[in-house]
C-alpha cells in the first residue's frame, strides 16, 4: 500500500527491513528513489531528530561513484526517512548465499569498488561504522568488471551515527555487526575511519573464504576473538594478497591502510589473481554443525534443540533479528572484563583444506579419542609386557637365592 512521505515522495513498495526501519521502493519529483523509513520509536526521538537534521549537509553532499546517494532527509510527523538513489540489482549478501564465494579476481574488484566510496566519504569526515556484505549494492544494470563483477556501491551511510545516540547505547551498548566490528570499538573507543577498513577487510576475507575470520559461536565470543585473537592464513591466495589482508586486519587502528592506499593496492594485485577460481577450503561449521554452529540461548529453543544461525545474531541472548540476516545495526551490550580474558589462542575457525577435519570439530574429537584409546591400549601392552619379562627375571634369579631373616639380622661371627 502508497504511503506519502513528505510533501515530494511516495513509497510504494518494501524492498527490505532491517533492525533500523523498512527500505520502499518510492516516486520523488525526479523519478524513482529508495526510500529509508526508519522505525517510529527512532522518529520519535527528539535527540535523534535533531542529530538527523545536523548530517544533512554531511550525507547530502557525499557524491560518488561507489556510494548511493542520498538525496534527501524527511522529517514529517512521525516520519523520519532516508532518499537515495534507487540500484537496479542485488546486494553482496545474497551473491555470496547465492554462490558462498566469489572468485578471487572477483572479490577484489568490489572490495576495491568500496575502498574508493570509503576514501571519498573518509576524506568528507564521514565514517560508515557498519562495512558488511548487506549494505553493499550490485548494479546490475553496470558495465562488467574484472572477475566478471557487477560495479559495487556502498550504502546506508550515516544511519549508524545516527542511531548511536549517547542515551541510547551509553555505558551498554554498541553499534554494528559482530562479525564486523573493529576491536577498538569492542574496547569502547570512538570509531574512526580504521574501522571502516577493518570491517572492508573482514568482507574480502569473506569473499574469498565464505565465512569472516572471527565469526561462529556465541557472538560475545566473536567479539572476544577480534580483540584477542589472531587471523587465521587462507591457503591458496598470493602472499601479496595476503599480506595486505592482514595489514588491514590488524588490531592497531594506526597500522591499517588508510581508504585511498586500499583501493590503489588491491587494483595493483587485480592482474595476480586474474582467472583465478574460488578457493577450495571447507566452512568452519560444514562438518560439525550442532557442535559449532551459533545457538539460540537455551530458553529460547525448543527442549532438546539446537537452533542453527547463520549470519549477523545479537548479542543479547533471546534477541530476534528482525529480518533473518539482513538485521542492521544490532543493538548489542559491551562484553565485560571476564568475557574478554581469556587472552590470544589463535582463531576458532581455522581454514582448511577442503576434506580435512577442523581442530575442535566433532570429527576431530573422534579421531583424538580414538589415537588416545589406540595410545591408552599400546601403554598398557607395553606395561603388561614389561611387568611379565621382569617376574620372569627375578623369579630365575630367587631360584637359588638362599632365603634370609630380614628381623634382626646381622653379619656372621668369624
Amino acid at each position: 500500500m502508497a504511503r506519502k512521505i513528505g510533501s515530494r515522495y511516495t513509497a510504494n513498495q518494501i524492498l527490505g527491513r532491517g533492525s533500523a526501519g523498512t527500505v520502499w521502493l518510492g516516486e520523488g519529483p525526479e523519478g524513482p528513489v529508495a526510500v529509508k523509513l526508519l522505525r517510529e520509536d527512532l522518529a520519535s526521538d527528539q535527540e535523534l531528530v535533531g542529530r538527523f537534521v545536523q548530517e544533512r549537509t554531511a550525507l547530502l553532499g557525499l557524491e560518488h561513484p561507489n556510494v548511493v546517494s542520498v538525496r534527501d532527509l524527511v522529517v514529517d510527523g512521525n516520519d523520519l526517512a532516508l532518499v537515495m538513489d534507487l540500484v537496479r540489482g542485488t546486494d553482496l549478501r545474497t551473491r555470496l548465499d547465492r554462490d558462498r564465494r566469489l572468485s578471487p579476481e572477483a572479490a577484489v574488484a568490489i572490495v576495491a569498488d568500496i575502498a574508493d566510496g570509503l576514501a571519498a566519504a573518509h576524506a568528507a569526515g564521514v565514517v560508515h561504522r557498519d562495512v558488511k556484505p548487506e549494505n553493499v549494492l550490485l548494479d546490475m544494470q553496470g558495465p562488467l568488471g574484472p572477475g566478471g563483477a557487477h560495479p559495487a556501491l556502498l550504502t546506508d551511510f550515516g544511519v549508524a551515527k545516527l542511531i548511536d545516540s549517547p542515551r541510547r547505547t551509553r555505558a551498554t551498548k554498541i553499534i554494528g555487526t559482530p562479525d564486523y566490528l573493529a576491536p577498538e570499538i569492542v574496547e569502547g573507543l570512538p570509531p574512526r575511519a580504521a574501522v571502516d577498513i577493518y570491517a572492508l577487510a573482514t568482507v574480502l576475507y569473506e569473499l574469498l573464504a565464505g565465512f569472516t575470520p572471527f565469526g561462529g559461536g556465541h557472538p560475545g565470543a566473536v567479539l572476544r576473538r577480534h580483540v584477542t585473537e589472531t587471523v587465521a592464513p587462507l591457503p591458496g591466495i598470493p602472499d601479496e594478497l595476503w599480506q595486505l589482508l592482514i595489514q588491514c586486519l590488524a588490531k592497531a587502528p594506526a597500522s591499517r591502510l588508510r581508504a585511498s592506499e586500499l583501493g590503489a593496492r588491491l587494483r595493483e594485485l587485480l592482474p595476480l589473481v586474474a582467472g583465478m577460481p574460488p578457493l577450495d577450503v571447507d566452512e568452519p561449521d560444514a562438518e560439525s554443525a550442532e557442535d559449532e554452529a551459533p545457538v539460540v540461548a537455551e530458553e529460547a529453543a525448543p527442549a532438546g534443540e539446537r537452533v542453527r544461525r547463520r549470519g549477523a545474531v545479537p548479542l543479547v541472548p533471546g534477541a530476534k533479528p528482525a529480518d533473518s540476516n539482513r538485521d542492521t545495526h544490532t543493538s548489542m551490550r559491551v562484553p565485560g572484563p571476564d568475557e574478554l580474558a581469556g587472552g590470544a589462542r589463535g582463531t576458532a575457525r581455522v581454514p582448511r583444506a577442503a576434506g580435512a577435519p577442523r581442530p575442535g570439530s566433532a570429527r576431530h574429537r573422534a579421531v583424538a579419542r580414538r589415537r588416545r584409546v589406540a595410545l591408552g591400549a599400546a601403554a598398557v601392552a607395553l606395561v603388561a609386557a614389561a611387568g611379565v619379562g621382569t617376574w620372569l627375571a627375578t623369579s630365575g634369579d630367587d631360584a637359588d637365592a638362599t632365603p634370609q631373616d630380614t628381623n634382626n639380622s646381622a653379619p656372621a661371627s668369624p
